[in-house]
């Protein structure tokens, strides 16, 4: 089921978008959102909503004649002004989208109307709507009352049966599949959203039987202190029973993960793509094949860019940050490279990144850049970014997404301050790091008289091994190493002789001096 521009209107709206021109009305069908850069081969298809990412104003003007020879219901510009005969020309919508708007906001409400429209309304046209609808009725049998489930956008997700006692507000609510707006005004001149967003709690509506509303309970559904919609409990011809209150916070907590499920869960058509990231870089598919299907050469080069939220909250909370990312970094990416793949693994954002052109590493640099800081100032979320070796071939993937992997780890561990790195910037760090680690599965090939040095500073104090230690990592200089350590240069001098004369190690030999100064790092 197609959805149209007026209903994609409803939704976005001023001020993120204005219409410049509607040559076929707004009842024009839409079945697809998708991005378009202009520096790529134009794309459209019938139906399509075109975000034209990457050019504003004049220089927008190809992508929207491009557009409208494919036969793209609908066109989306930054800049617009002066377009509207371009448009017109072609027999395309043209929608000016505000300067201060995100591309992804705009990308991500659109999508959401038109996943919805294909989902439908009813219980059986979806798992998660299907559980809501089940839901709803449940409410609605422990409430006595006539029940309604809507997201943050006032939207209706689902609903309880009813039969007449139904009031102009829900009736009209579940008709248009939204509240509408002139008694939405009165609720919001009421104070009843914002109490519904202040947390947990039952909001009391009362009855105003000039207005046709009758008497209503309603409660916020929240992950965290993040709102993720209302229900609304109607009163009908019964009074609502005693414990109606207490089943309806009840309601409000339990509904939580579903509809964190119902804003999280991909279309069909991105659970592919994101399966076509996890099955390439797991080896369980080969390159050729997802090149395929993404339109990218498996013979150029590529790379992976692995991001990862730094402040965790509930499991709620942060499936929704992880979503919200994902759709910022697909956005983002997409705009860049158009058979750019983003995908979720082990809690970690992979983002890859085929078809790079040469010296494209300051790019992808900063792309990562921007990425992470829309992330902290719009969705309030801290996240870090690493940005994996190139390889010269997609089938190579896997290598950079553990380039990547090493390089968030090596962040995690406090060696790098900022929020973005490259493999390039803590290679010292990593390869460390990777022999740390086989020294620590390989007791065999360890010095054992560290290990007796160890042992034995361990039972007399602990202070032979900070010393030898501190005095290696300043490659044998006494003052600055006893400054570290704030004792005497003599009594450093005389720590590092005794730890010599335990341990047998002679820290005249470079090569000695190194496995000690590796081993002690463990």
């Amino acid at each position: 089921m197609a959805t149209t521009l007026r209903h994609i209107l409803g939704t976005l709206g001023d001020p993120l978008v204005e219409v410049l021109a509607a040559p076929n009305g707004l009842g024009v069908t839409v079945d697809d959102v998708v991005i378009v850069d202009p520096e790529d081969p134009p794309e459209a298809h019938p139906g399509d909503l075109v975000l034209v990412i990457g050019a504003r104003g004049r220089a927008a003007a190809p992508a929207i004649r491009a557009a409208g020879r494919g036969g793209a219901s609908v066109v989306a510009v930054k800049g617009a002004k002066g377009l509207a005969d371009v448009a017109s020309d072609v027999g395309i919508a043209l929608l000016a989208v505000g300067e201060e708007a995100r591309w992804e906001q705009v990308e991500a409400l659109a999508r959401g109307v038109v996943d919805a429209a294909r989902l439908g309304g009813e219980a059986e046209t979806g798992e998660v709507l299907g559980d809501l609808f089940s839901f709803a009725q449940t409410i609605a049998t422990l409430t006595g009352g006539l029940v309604s489930i809507e997201d943050t956008a006032s939207r209706v997700l689902a609903y309880s049966r009813a039969g007449d006692e139904v009031d102009e507000l829900r009736r009209l609510s579940i008709l248009g599949r939204e509240g509408p707006e002139r008694y939405l005004a009165m609720l919001r001149e009421w104070g009843v959203y914002q109490r519904l967003r202040a947390g947990e709690g039952i909001v009391r509506i009362d009855e105003r039987p000039d207005l046709g509303i009758r008497r209503r309970i309603a409660a916020g559904i929240h992950a965290g202190s993040q709102p993720l919609g209302t229900i609304w409990v109607q009163e009908g011809s019964q009074p609502l029973t005693e414990q109606a209150e207490v089943a309806l916070l009840g309601a409000s907590r339990a509904l939580a993960p579903q509809l964190v499920r119902h804003r999280t869960l991909p279309s069909p058509e991105l659970r592919l793509r994101e399966d076509l990231l996890i099955s390439l870089l797991d080896g369980r598919l080969d390159s050729e094949s997802v090149a395929g299907e993404i339109g990218a050469d498996p013979a150029r080069r590529a790379l992976v860019v692995a991001f990862s939220l730094e402040r965790e909250g509930t499991d709620a909370g942060r499936q929704l940050h992880r979503a919200e990312l994902v759709n910022l970094i697909s956005v983002h990416t997409a705009a860049y490279r158009r058979s750019a793949l983003v995908s979720v693994i082990g809690g970690r954002v992979y983002a890859l990144l085929p078809d790079l052109p040469e010296r494209a590493e300051a790019t992808v640099l900063a792309l990562a850049k921007e990425i992470v800081s829309t992330a902290r100032q719009h969705l309030d979320v801290g996240v870090r970014a690493a940005i994996g070796g190139v390889v010269t071939r997609l089938s190579e993937s896997a290598a950079s997404r553990a380039d990547a992997d090493r390089v968030l780890e090596t962040m995690a561990r406090g060696h790098w301050h900022a929020d973005v790195a490259s493999l390039a910037d803590v290679r010292a760090e990593v390869l460390l790091s990777e022999i740390l680690a086989f020294l620590t599965g390989e007791p065999r090939i360890r010095d054992p008289r560290l290990t007796e040095l160890v042992a034995h500073d361990v039972a007399h104090g602990g202070i032979l091994v900070p010393s030898l230690q501190a005095y290696l990592d300043a490659f044998g200089d006494v003052r600055r190493a006893s400054a570290k350590l704030t004792i005497h240069p003599n009594t450093l001098r005389y720590r590092v002789r005794r730890a010599g004369e335990v341990s047998g190690i002679d820290l005249d030999d470079p090569a000695q001096r190194l496995l000690t100064q590796l081993q002690l790092r463990l």
